[in-house]
């Protein structure tokens, strides 16, 4: 639909905005470029290259064509807050304080007196230290007081909303406090609010390429956390898109989501810096959708078991595709373990920086994963499940156990009254987490048990706290809300 004519609206007003002139012979950067797409609440089975047969991805397939897929990539949490600091920390959220706090409970609300503490060292502020140009244009959703705001956090520029897109103007009613209009931030003004979240998408689009382009001789850093397919019951697009996919606005949002990676990539060859540019394609968590539902105007999380905001497959396995030509080989598949918390390691090593700068991380260089053959295992001997601070499943290896946890924190395959049984689970033989097998595997129980008591000592259980966790921000001050400056209004 817009295939053609992406290049034709977007990129030409690029190259003319900043005056470059484009040359195949121009040098590459002597460190990598890295890119991180993080869109929000896309489900495993949302896109082509991951199964759907619902929306049209023909970007992703490229890039899967180009690039390798990762079957077993996951999130450590079915939600965002906790999802993003883990990414930005390599950390589990237990151990950096963001999987919880009594006021927001288990995301940031806004005007919130919590964000990620300054003390802890970002994936942004690793890279920044070796030389990079970084930005995010999207969705923050880790503090929206100053001392909270990325570019305090590593970042030289912030163009996006502070938390989710669907936190409007109202009076929240758990504590009855009143949050202003959705900010629009640039570094730490509001330059529109509330913000207009039609062609959300693209205008995010448009400022994310025109950073690329200003910074295509340095070495940079994009964070591109997404806005849709997002929170709301209904998802925001630009007319170009609204009510042309086959599943209403979920598939709008997830259609043009394609659209904005198609820009990039072309961006980049055209750039002449692909080949020097490491770009990762993943979500914040899965579908926040049962499996089973016949509602087709939200996501899917197919062939996983379960829906976002739990510890199932289908909240924290995500569809992930990663892509730079000449390095990454084209057109594979990784069915190892990997997650958002390798990311700031891996970075971190293929840019040269000292390991020893950041605080105790929780992720692993997997940087062979990525550029390898296909004989490298995963680091993780065991992979842990929180819901805030419960922890209710672990993993090792293919095998997942679901622990017997309290009512008020049930996990996804019982309902909140009742008490549920140890369940046991093949990740590659039962890929839906359709037959409990606890019972004919004593020693895996034994051994995962043994492994959630571990976790537990170091980063606690619900009324437990672990020796391994660290103090969350929080200021001392009445919290603040994001609002348009009174001589900005009319303005723009």
């Amino acid at each position: 639909m817009m295939d053609r004519s992406r290049l034709a609206l977007l990129i030409p007003a690029i190259l003319v905005s900043v005056g470059l002139a484009f040359s195949q012979a121009a040098a590459s950067p002597r460190k990598p470029n890295f890119i991180v797409v993080f869109c929000d609440n896309l489900g495993y089975g949302d896109i082509e290259p991951f199964g759907s047969t619902l929306h049209r991805t023909p970007h992703l397939n490229r890039m899967a064509k180009e690039g390798r897929k990762f079957t077993h990539f996951c999130v450590t949490a079915g939600v965002c807050t906790p999802s993003r600091a883990s990414l930005m920390t390599g950390c589990y959220a237990q151990r950096v304080g963001m999987h919880f706090n009594e006021r927001d409970g288990w995301v940031l609300r806004p005007v919130s007196r919590h964000g990620l503490h300054p003390d802890e060292v970002t994936i942004a502020e690793v890279l920044k230290e070796q030389g990079y140009a970084t930005a995010i244009v999207g969705k923050w959703h880790l503090g929206d007081q100053p001392e909270f705001l990325p570019i305090r956090q590593g970042f030289d520029w912030f163009f996006g909303v502070p938390y989710s897109d669907d936190m409007t103007e109202r009076v929240w009613k758990k504590d009855g406090s009143k949050w202003p209009p959705l900010p629009l931030m640039e570094n730490e003004e509001v330059i529109e609010a509330p913000c207009d979240r039609n062609g959300l998408t693209k205008r995010y689009t448009e400022r994310a390429m025109k950073w690329i382009a200003e910074h295509k001789d340095e070495p940079f850093f994009l964070y591109f956390p997404q806005a849709m397919p997002g929170s709301t019951s209904t998802p925001f697009s630009s007319p170009e898109f609204k009510g042309k996919s086959r599943n209403g606005p979920w598939g709008d949002a997830i259609e043009e989501l394609d659209w904005s990676i198609g820009v990039m990539l072309d961006l980049l060859q055209e750039l002449g810096i692909a080949e020097n540019t490491f770009v990762i394609w993943t979500s914040d968590n899965g579908a926040p959708i049962n499996r089973d539902s016949n509602d087709l105007n939200r996501g899917s999380n197919r062939p996983l078991h379960g829906r976002g905001y739990t510890t199932s497959e289908g909240a924290f396995r995500v569809p992930t595709i990663v892509w730079q030509p000449r390095k990454v080989p084209a057109g594979t598949v990784c069915h190892e373990l990997a997650t958002t918390m390798d990311l700031l390691p891996t970075f971190s090593k293929l840019a040269g920086a000292n390991a020893q700068r950041y605080r105790q991380a929780d992720g692993h260089d997997i940087s062979s994963l990525l550029f390898e053959d296909g004989l490298t295992k995963s680091s993780y001997e065991a992979f842990y499940y929180y819901h805030q601070d419960q922890l209710q499943a672990v993993r090792s290896g293919p095998w997942k156990i679901f622990l017997p946890v309290t009512p008020s924190g049930a996990h996804p395959h019982f309902n909140e009254t009742q008490q549920p049984e140890t369940l046991l689970f093949h990740l590659t033989d039962d890929i839906g987490c359709a037959k409990n097998i606890a019972s004919e595997h004593s020693g895996v129980i034994a051994r995962l048990t043994e492994m959630a008591e571990a976790a537990r000592k170091d980063l606690g259980d619900k009324g437990r706290r672990g020796s391994g966790q660290r103090e969350r921000g929080q200021i001392d001050r009445e919290p603040q809300p994001q609002r348009l400056q009174k001589l900005k209004q009319g303005s723009r």
